[in-house]
């Protein structure tokens, strides 16, 4: 990250992503991915999911930095459809980023091609659809982006790798869950936990080997706790950010969250409980599986391991000693440098409060009382080919007030290379979970009540972890830092989905009047136009 052109940042925390496209000394992954749907039982009733080739959840995307990925999506469902990869950066490329303020969607029986490269990035993220609520129905799945030969890893390299797409799951299908929000009611709770789309599955280990469980939050709404019996779980890595490797019992993951835990298979050869439960929620919903050791003659025995459930106040505790690895390399070989995001001067301060509103007689979730609605056009070729009255730059202000809340397809302008400060303040008595694109952002400071400047007293300034998606605990605040030095069009929203969908969510316009493609890359040739872009040409 460069701000002003004059600090050079290295982020250890993994930070740096450019999204080139066209990368002529970086290899090229070509994927054809056709989206359909299927029928499964995930827990015990057939109901119809979203398949990718065939597979529930979808295959995984493996990687490796500066790989360049072109994936060309089938959509064979009755719906549009997209994609949306979450956590990589799409550096210079918010055009690739899948979301419906800068993709028109695909039709059913049509394609488009997505080109973007896995740029400075190592780690466990995720893709979902971003459209309606296919994101209930499946479509989901992992993305592991392993290191290059030549960068250290902060650990030894482990013995096997692990993913566990862990999520709240519905009996009930996307499209009446969807006629459910749109006529003003809330989504009912969830019927299970699914882990890799599975009410039980096993995962397999030597005895005295160290593996790595790559676990992310693909629910809809619900944090979960992973836990896994008579083993520790040494962190070393969140959303791309290598961790200082403490070690713990269980561990909390919010919703569009992940994280990446080191468990040694160093107990008696038998089998064990992995289980995995909610968080914050009255009935405790879990799912199981069985870590086996291949030299067990034993089956798994004995109660699950207890977990927390309501206690707001350890989740927040464990959250604050999630710290950055300083001693980590990041995904380049180069030194670097000597930018430090604690001594940085905050251009400005955000203040973002989430409600939960009647509009015109409905539920609607809104930031400081607005409410998003999409617009028929996608905001990024609108802002492309400078179409008015499709967003509004004014509807959004940066502090919270008092009145009626209003709908609007709200845009807030920043300047590239701003240095911000956003408080996320959750005055709702639920945890809230919000994710921006196109970046990672320094998660300084948790807190209960209301956030004043006063508050700044308790932030780590030294070694924060940086993380897209940060949780904020009931009637509390959480405080991130953010160098804007990625030129687009990003989407804030609330990682739960209801919440996103009902429109607790708006963009942030990154943008410099210097054109160079060294901020932003150019519209693709393949580019889909829809809306009031129909007829444009780049």
């Amino acid at each position: 990250m460069a701000r002003g052109g004059m600090i050079s940042l290295i982020l250890g925390c993994l930070a740096v992503f450019s999204a080139s496209v066209v990368v002529a000394d970086n290899p090229y992954r070509f994927y054809t991915w056709t989206v359909t749907y299927g029928t499964v039982a995930p827990l015990g009733d057939s109901q119809q999911v979203i398949l990718i080739n065939g597979q529930f959840p979808g295959p995984k995307l493996e990687v490796m930095t500066n790989d360049n990925v072109v994936l060309n999506l089938i959509n064979k469902l009755d719906q549009p459809f997209l994609l949306t990869w979450n956590g990589i950066k799409q550096r210079k490329n918010s055009w690739q980023d899948g979301v419906l303020g800068t993709n028109c969607v695909i039709p059913p029986n049509s394609n488009y091609t997505y080109r973007f490269q896995a740029k400075d990035q190592i780690g466990t993220f995720t893709y979902f659809p971003s459209t309606l609520l296919h994101k209930a129905a499946g479509g989901f799945g992992a993305i592991n982006i392993y290191e290059r030969p030549q960068i250290p890893i902060p650990f030894p390299t482990p013995a096997g790798d692990f993913t566990l797409l862990v999520g709240d799951w519905h009996k009930t299908g996307h499209k009446m869950l969807q006629q459910s929000l749109d006529s003003g009611k809330s989504l009912p709770f969830p019927d299970g936990i699914l882990i890799n789309g599975q009410a039980h599955t096993t995962f397999s280990g030597d005895q005295g080997k160290t593996y790595m469980f790559r676990i992310s939050n693909v629910g809809l709404s619900t944090s979960l706790n992973f836990r896994i019996q008579g083993h520790k779980l040494e962190l070393v890595e969140v959303e791309g950010c290598h961790t200082f490797q403490n070690t713990y019992d269980s561990i909390d993951v919010h919703v569009g969250q992940s994280a990446a835990v080191l468990v040694t298979l160093n107990q008696p050869p038998k089998d064990y409980h992995i289980v995995a439960s909610t968080r914050f929620t009255k009935t405790v919903l879990d799912a199981t599986a069985v870590l086996h050791y291949t030299n067990s003659l034993t089956p798994v025995s004995g109660p699950l391991p207890a977990g927390p459930t309501y206690q707001i106040h350890w989740s927040m505790k464990q959250a604050r000693t999630i710290r950055w690895n300083l001693t980590a390399s990041a995904a380049r070989p180069n030194p670097q440098g000597s930018y430090h995001y604690g001594k940085v001067a905050i251009s400005r301060t955000i203040v973002l409060a989430n409600s939960a509103p009647l509009i015109n007689g409905k539920l609607r979730y809104a930031v400081n009382g607005v409410s998003f609605i999409n617009a028929d056009t996608p905001l990024k070729l609108a802002d492309y080919f400078n179409i008015g009255g499709v967003f509004s730059t004014n509807s959004l202000q940066s502090v919270p007030s008092a009145g009626a809340a209003n709908l609007a397809t709200s845009v807030m302008p920043a300047s590239l290379h701003e240095f911000i400060e956003v408080i996320f303040q959750n005055n709702e008595n639920t945890v809230q979970s919000w994710h921006l694109d196109g970046y990672d952002f320094w998660v300084v400071g948790y807190g209960f009540g209301q956030w004043t400047p006063a508050s700044r007293k308790i932030y780590n300034l030294v070694d924060a972890p940086t993380r897209h998606t940060a949780q904020v605990y009931p009637r509390s605040w959480t405080s991130i830092l953010v160098s804007l030095d990625n030129q687009g069009m990003w989407n804030l929203r609330s990682a739960a989905w209801e919440r996103q969908y009902l429109g607790q969510q708006f963009y942030l316009r990154v943008w410099t009047p210097d054109h160079s493609l060294a901020n932003e890359y150019d519209m693709p040739s393949n580019a889909l136009l829809c809306g009031k872009a129909v007829g444009h040409h780049p």
